[in-house]
């Protein structure tokens, strides 16, 4: 038996959840979960990096006091793009931006006046979206920064906890592949897209792959939580990375989608697919694991769903509840394109979504269920659009969708993605990031030798659900009126 111990980290709460490889299988249990979420300081959002980096020193304390589990490494994962920078003397300049905060609106038509857009995505193969890392170094930049002036590091989320827990600073391939800085050909910075507004590249640290033991806890670290000197292992740092290594599928005819706050469809590759066709389509090329490359589409997800229910708090309605109300409501009454920029982070989602119903010509949404239905066949529908436009330019047939994430657990929109798709749809496992990320610690310590190893020991491992096709005449239609409405 082996264990190992996975940081989780999502945009609205984190987990430390401890794994234990037997037999070919992974067993979990969840030593601790907390809250996460941007704080507004000013006009500006940021994240409590530090306060996050306590609750994960209090996590190994817990675990080494209670005994359960002895973990060999740890491994930890985050969303995307975000950064912090570091001094010349190793201290944090400040709490870093969260994406969604609006420091980036418009910088990317600002950034295009100094390197084309089609020359961006020529370099790194990545979707454009306003809160990237280079827009975001670029808006502070732009706007002067005095911390950007003093800086002399930058590490991505994963891998400035990784510093602060080893004190060695590497950049992970897969967090790095976010950024829209990397040149997935070259598995380096693209020097040329600092130099264009004066950034130096030389705040970027050395590029390494999933499965690399960046170093092991400090001596202070290890002796103040009791863990000792473990390792600690650059995994799939980004959490969809870490996703992905977890499906559980054979061969290549399938897509993914790992369904959250974000929902991102694509599929596996063995190298990054990058010409005018891929670049129209705004598909991003970001790093997995084992030299793979995920082809795929950010898609804005269940975010959506959460705003709304924030508006809707005085109901004290649950998740199920919210489901059964949208089952009532007659289908394909009201679409939104859940991409739109209106969806990013407005004041209130309700509106926002009434709004844009109102703005493209259509009713609007008028009870809690109408909303839900909403946004739940809205999901469905541009999944169906996705997995056409992957179709067009995949080197492989796509036959099955599988589902990963929290959003594999909602049986009626795995139903509804597969009615709005054409094709089965297999659901789990739930748990996937924290999941791939230990079994990439496993990795890393010779426990297992692949990612196939990885997919054998998920599927020993979970149960999923399939779902199979209906109704797919009225879909049909359905996804001609979703397109007109607005796509």
């Amino acid at each position: 038996m082996n264990t190992f111990l996975a940081f989780d980290l999502g945009a609205t709460s984190g987990r430390a959840i401890a794994g234990t490889l037997a037999d070919e299988k992974i067993i979990m249990e969840e030593i601790s979960r907390f809250d996460n979420g941007m704080i507004p300081v000013g006009k500006h959002f940021h994240w409590n990096i530090l306060g996050i980096y306590n609750i994960l020193r209090n996590s190994l304390k817990t675990c080494a006091q209670e005994g359960k589990y002895r973990p060999e490494s740890i491994g930890i994962d985050t969303w995307g793009v975000d950064f912090g920078l570091l001094t010349k003397d190793g201290s944090l300049l400040g709490e870093p931006y969260a994406y969604r905060d609006p420091h980036t609106d418009g910088m990317m038509d600002e950034y295009f006046k100094l390197v084309p857009r089609e020359k961006v995505y020529d370099l790194t193969g990545i979707q454009f979206m306003q809160f990237n890392s280079l827009f975001q170094l670029f808006a502070m930049k732009r706007g002067g920064s005095s911390l950007l002036g003093s800086a002399q590091d930058l590490l991505f989320l994963p891998d400035l906890l990784n510093y602060l827990f080893t004190g060695i600073k590497k950049a992970e391939f897969t967090i790095a592949s976010t950024s829209q800085m990397l040149n997935p050909k070259t598995m380096n910075w693209a020097g040329e897209l600092f130099e264009a507004f004066g950034a130096p590249v030389s705040l970027m640290q050395e590029i390494v792959l999933p499965g690399t033991i960046v170093g092991t806890l400090t001596d202070a670290i290890a002796k103040e939580t009791g863990m000792g000197k473990i390792p600690v292992v650059a995994v799939g740092s980004h959490d969809t990375a870490s996703a992905i290594a977890s499906v559980p599928a054979e061969g290549e005819n399938w897509a993914y989608l790992s369904s959250g706050t974000w929902s991102l469809m694509g599929i596996e590759t063995r190298k990054p697919l990058i010409d005018k066709e891929t670049a129209a389509m705004n598909f991003t090329n970001e790093g997995g694991i084992e030299g793979t490359f995920r082809f795929l589409k950010n898609i804005t997800g269940l975010w959506l769903l959460e705003q709304c229910r924030k508006e809707w708090e005085q109901e004290n309605c649950s998740y199920e509840q919210l489901v059964n109300m949208a089952k009532t409501e007659k289908p394909f009454q009201f679409f939104v394109d859940p991409d739109v920029p209106d969806f990013l982070n407005p004041e209130n989602m309700v509106i926002a979504i009434s709004n844009y119903c109102s703005r493209t010509g259509q009713k609007t949404p008028e009870t809690i269920g109408q909303f839900v239905r909403c946004i739940f066949e809205s999901l469905a529908l541009k999944y169906r659009y996705t997995i056409e436009l992957l179709k067009k330019v995949s080197p492989h047939p796509i036959e099955k969708l599988h589902v990963i994430g929290g959003g594999s657990k909602n049986a009626y929109l795995c139903q509804l993605t597969a009615n709005a798709i054409g094709m089965p749809v297999i659901a789990g496992p739930a748990e996937g990031t924290a999941m791939g990320n230990l079994l990439v610690q496993a990795m890393a310590l010779g426990h297992l030798n692949s990612l196939a190893d990885i997919r054998k020991v998920v599927c020993n491992s979970v149960e999923t659900e399939i779902y199979l096709p209906r109704d797919t005449a009225e879909w049909e239609k359905a996804y001609e009126r979703f397109r007109v409405s607005g796509l």
